[in-house]
C-alpha cells in the first residue's frame, strides 16, 4: 500500500505506474487511521472469493483477512505524507510489522520521524549523478545531493536498514566499487541488488531486454559483497533478488 498514490519526487524511468497524473505535493491528506483502516478492508475485499474455494484452509483465510504487515512501497513516495509516523504509530498499536520503501530524496522526513518503521528501504538505483540523472530522472534539482544525506543518515537511525540497488540492464548495472563507496557510506545491515522487471507502464520506456538474468544479479552481488568486505547470504532466482550482508544471523529485526 501507499499513502502517496500518485505523488512523487521522481520520475524513474524502470517504474511500472502510470505516470501521466504525477503530483510533486499532497495538498489534501487522509487521516492516518482511515488509510489504515482502508487498506486492511481493501485486502479483506480483495481475499473474498477465495474463502468458498476448496483448495483454501479455513486458518489460512482467517489469518489473510487480519494482515499483520504493512510495506508502504506500492506507488509513489510515501515520505511526502506529512503524518507517516502517525500512521506507523496506528499500525503498531495494532501490533503490524512495518515496511517503508524510499527514494531517499526526503532526508529531512525520515531524520525527524517518529516512529520509525521496523525496516526501511532506500532505492539507490545508480552509481552516480550522471546515471541517476538520465534513470530516475529527478524532479527536484538536488535530488542526488539529498539521496546522498539520506545514506548519510542512515546509520544513525535506530530501526533495521537496507540499500536496494534495483538494477536495469544496459543503464546501471556493472560500476560495483562506485556503488561500494555509497553503501559504505550507509552502512545498511543488508543490502538488495534485484533486478528490473519488464511490466506495467515501464513496458512504454523500457524494452524486455532490460531484465538482467539472474546470473548477471549473482555476478553483480559478488563483486559488490566484495567490494564491501560482506558476503552473498541468500537469492530468489525467481524474483531476481539476492542479499547481502555480513552475518546470516542479523536477518531478525532488531529488538525481536
Amino acid at each position: 500500500m501507499s499513502p502517496a498514490v500518485n505523488n512523487c519526487t521522481q520520475s524513474c524511468l524502470f517504474c511500472w505506474r502510470y505516470q501521466g497524473l504525477l503530483e510533486t505535493s499532497i495538498p489534501e491528506e487522509d487521516e492516518p487511521e482511515d488509510i489504515l483502516q482502508g487498506a486492511i478492508e481493501g485486502q479483506r475485499k480483495l481475499i473474498t472469493g477465495y474463502k468458498g474455494d476448496p483448495r483454501t484452509k479455513p486458518g489460512m483465510w482467517e489469518e489473510s483477512a487480519n494482515p499483520n504487515m504493512v510495506a508502504c512501497s506500492l506507488s509513489g513516495e510515501p515520505t511526502m505524507y506529512s503524518r507517516l509516523g502517525e500512521f506507523f504509530e496506528a499500525c503498531h498499536r495494532r501490533d503490524m510489522t512495518t515496511f517503508l520503501v524510499t527514494n531517499g530524496t526526503l532526508p529531512e522526513v525520515l531524520e525527524r520521524l517518529d516512529p520509525l518503521p521496523r525496516q526501511l528501504y532506500v532505492t539507490v538505483a545508480a552509481p552516480n549523478e550522471e546515471i541517476y540523472r538520465k534513470l530516475c530522472v529527478p524532479l527536484q534539482k538536488d535530488g542526488w545531493s539529498r539521496l546522498n544525506k539520506t545514506l548519510e543518515l542512515l546509520p544513525s537511525l535506530g530501526t533495521r536498514t537496507v540499500v536496494r540497488h534495483t538494477l536495469v540492464e544496459g543503464w546501471n548495472v556493472g560500476w560495483e566499487k562506485e556503488y561500494a563507496k555509497l553503501d559504505e557510506k550507509a552502512n545498511p545491515l543488508f543490502i538488495e541488488p534485484k533486478g528490473y522487471v519488464f511490466v506495467g507502464y515501464s513496458r512504454e520506456r523500457m524494452h524486455n531486454d532490460n531484465m538482467p538474468s539472474q546470473d548477471r544479479i549473482m555476478d553483480f552481488s559478488k563483486k559488490l559483497a566484495e567490494e564491501t568486505g560482506r558476503g552473498v547470504l541468500a537469492e530468489q532466482r525467481a524474483s531476481r533478488v539476492t542479499l547481502i550482508g555480513a552475518d546470516r544471523s542479523r536477518m531478525r529485526i532488531r529488538g525481536e
